[in-house]
Parts: structure tokens; C-alpha cells; sequence
């Protein structure tokens, strides 16, 4: 069954060349990923707020502005419309207007990776792709080995040795096929290149195929929604490929155009790790590209990401906000995941932790009023994470009292 996708074709941001949306691609010929353009006065026609309210609480809500061209090759496990959770207790304590939190934590996975890889999947069913490939801190590849189990294809991840345990169990359970590597992410990204010639698998990269973000990018569409199409006046995310924070300029961009909401736009901003903050120092300097940043480390290993591919994108999605990019170091990570779950019962990812101590920053310092509304997004279940926090307990005898 066709959907109602109004997907027009692929455009290169950096040279203007266009694809076929039909055929399989990765980066443009110059290097550059690859962005979905969509026919917004097509879709405009079809669809608008009053419809889409009566649609299935899922993601795929907004087929219009979605790549899937047939329904039958949707690959779904319930992702998406995640809760927009007020923060009223953390809000005062620290003076906000209105604080709230986009809990990515209970999505398929358990992490907003799900998101990505049930659109990316899908529309490599629809290409006709059987082998998917890619390098991960973990739980990209938990989710993309999830969903490509589901379409019945086959998934090749390559992940540092380091990387959690349990999404590297998950990862192995879902039938891929797993190579540990003693480095970083971007040493798996390099081996992955030098194998893929030889091997013929479709690289899944970050960016290096055009439609992980499209998944992402219904994070933005979300937020609208739930906020009676108003936006925030500002939007913070946790930063390492980029992806997140791309998709959620191009949702309010593409919804603004759509006329679905007015024109001003939330100021984004980019929350980093202190040990891998490639991003705020390029941010710093007013720079259009970052640097690789050497000796990366962070507990929030789903943001240690010594350079990404989009990070112009990032970076012009913030000067094109108003944004910031701020760092926040690992004590005051560990240090705001037992506040925020004592202060709201909200067991956050440490991704998601650093965005909240990086806002609290960004409160103490009135580069956000106390009046304006904010939304800090979680991206994954403090529970993927059981090793992160560690408590000294008293013993009670068996036979005493408490």
C-alpha cells in the first residue's frame, strides 16, 4: 500500500547535486551527506495538524514528510511519540520558566537510536538492501541490529572494545555480526571503510546514508505536536554524531515551511562532554567545521565522537538559532543523574544528564531567561547504563531492625 510520502529527492548541502531517491546512495560525490528534500506544497495539501492528530500515536504520523514510499516495507517495533515530561520540581530549584524533558528512554531499545533505525531499514528494504554495515558506541548498532533482524537482513557492526556490555550482548542476541576493535569509533569507521569495497554491505554510517536523520528528525515533529504546534524557546541535545540535533533543525525548518508552525525557531543547543567537545570549541571560534579532538574520553560514551562527519551542520543549525554549544564534564554528569531522579523519578541516560547540567549552566549564566521554555531531550534509559552509578549501602542484619 502506497503511503503518502512527498519525497521529491536527495540534495547535497555543501554542492547542490541532486539524487534519485529511488536508487541506494551515501555521500555525495564531494563528501557531503546527503539530505531528503521533500514537496512541501505537495504535502502542505495532503496533510496538516487536524489530520495527523487522528493518526497512530508512532512516528510514522508524518508519512508525508517521510521517505517510505509503500507501507509494506515499513519496519516498525511501536518507535516513536515518546512522553513530553514536565520538570516542574528540577524547573524551580533552579529558576527556569518552563522546563521539560523528551523522554527518549522507553522507545523500542530503549534508546532514541530506534528511531533512525527503523526509518534507515526501512527504506533499505525498499532499495532492496540485504546487508547493512556500520561503527557504533553501542547503542546505534543494539538498535540497528534490532530492526534489521525484524526486515531479515543481515547487520555487520563493528564497535571499540570498551563499549557497554549491554549493548554489545543486545547486539550479538539480534543475530549481527560483531567485531570488537581496540580504539575509538572513528578507528571502527576507518576499518569499515577499507572492508566495505570488498565486502559489497551499505554503509549505515552516521550520515553516510541519507535517512537515519529522517527517523531523528520526528523527534522535532513531536515536540510541536505535543506542544499545540508552538515551539519551545529552546531545544537542548546531547552531541556526539550530530545527527539528533540536524534532524530536529530540519523538522522545524521543514514545519515552518509546511506553515504548521510560525516562523521563529527554537535556539538550539549542543551539549558536549568536557573529555570530547569538538563541537563547542569549533562553536568557540565561530568556525564552520571542528577538529578532531584527541585522547577523547566521557563516561556519556554515546557523545564521544572526536569529530563527525555533519559538523557543519551541526554548527549552522546553531548560528542559524542563536544557539550555544556548552561542555559539561563527567563528576557533573554523575552528579545530576540521582538529582534529576530524585528531584522528578526520571532515571536519565548520562547523555541526557549532561544536557540537563548543561542547561543549568546556561540558566546560572541568564543565556536562558527565567521566563522562556525550555526542553531538554533524554536520549536512552538510565538503565542501559547499569555500571555508571555506583552507592556504598548499609547492611541490615537478618536478625535486627531499621
Amino acid at each position: 500500500m502506497k503511503t503518502q510520502s512527498c519525497i521529491s529527492g536527495l540534495v547535497c548541502p555543501k554542492c547542490q547535486n541532486r539524487y534519485d531517491h529511488r536508487e541506494a546512495h551515501n555521500l555525495c560525490s564531494c563528501g557531503s551527506p546527503l539530505l531528503a528534500e521533500y514537496d512541501i506544497r505537495r504535502a502542505a495539501a495532503a496533510a496538516g495538524p487536524e489530520a495527523i492528530k487522528n493518526r497512530p500515536a508512532s512516528l510514522w504520523r508524518y508519512e508525508e514528510m517521510l521517505p517510505v514510499l509503500d507501507g509494506a516495507n515499513i519496519v516498525s517495533l511501536g518507535e516513536g511519540w515518546t512522553p513530553l515530561i514536565p520538570l516542574a520540581a528540577a524547573g524551580a530549584k533552579y529558576g527556569f520558566g518552563k522546563l521539560y524533558m523528551k523522554d527518549e528512554g522507553i522507545i523500542p531499545t530503549g534508546t532514541f537510536k530506534a528511531r533512525g533505525a527503523a526509518m534507515g531499514v526501512s527504506k533499505a528494504k525498499e532499495l532492496g538492501i540485504r546487508h547493512v554495515a556500520m561503527p557504533t558506541n553501542g547503542n546505534a548498532g543494539a538498535a540497528w541490529a534490532a530492526y534489521a533482524a525484524r526486515a531479515g537482513m543481515e547487520a555487520h557492526i563493528l564497535m571499540p572494545e570498551d563499549a557497554p556490555l549491554i549493548t554489545r550482548n543486545e547486539i550479538v542476541a539480534a543475530g549481527a555480526q560483531v567485531h570488537l576493535v581496540r580504539g575509538l569509533i572513528s578507528d571502527c569507521g576507518k576499518i569499515l571503510a577499507r572492508s566495505i569495497p570488498a565486502r559489497g554491505w551499505y554503509d549505515v554510517s552516521t550520515l553516510k546514508e541519507p535517512y537515519r536523520i529522517e527517523g531523528k528528525k520526528t523527534m522535532g515533529y513531536e515536540i510541536a505536536e505535543q506542544m499545540g504546534w508552538q515551539v519551545p524557546d529552546v531545544i537542548a541535545y546531547p552531541t556526539g554524531g550530530g545527527v539528533g540535533i540536524i534532524g530536529i533543525y530540519k523538522a522545524l525548518t521543514e514545519m515552518r515551511d509546511l506553515g504548521w508552525i510560525g516562523e521563529k525557531l527554537p535556539r538550539l543547543v549542543a551539549v558536549q562532554a568536557a573529555g570530547c567537545a569538538p563541537i563547542v570549541e569549533a562553536w568557540r571560534k565561530k568556525a564552520g567545521t571542528s577538529e578532531f579532538f584527541p585522547n577523547s574520553r566521557t563516561i556519556a560514551f554515546g557523545i564521544n565522537v572526536p569529530r563527525a562527519l555533519g559538523d557543519f551542520l551541526v554548527l549552522d543549525a546553531l548560528y542559524r538559532t542563536n544557539g550555544y554549544a556548552v561542555a559539561v564534564d563527567d563528576a557533573e554528569i554523575l552528579k545530576t543523574i540521582p538529582e534529576l531522579a530524585s528531584l522528578e523519578g526520571t532515571f536519565i541516560c548520562p547523555e541526557g544528564a549532561a544536557v540537563f547540567a548543561g542547561l543549568k549552566k546556561l540558566r546560572a549564566g541568564n543565556w536562558l531567561k527565567a521566563g522562556e521554555t525550555a526542553v531538554l531531550l533524554n536520549t536512552g534509559a538510565g538503565i542501559k547504563y547499569p555500571d555508571t552509578l555506583k552507592f556504598d549501602l548499609p547492611y541490615c542484619p537478618v536478625d535486627g531492625t531499621v
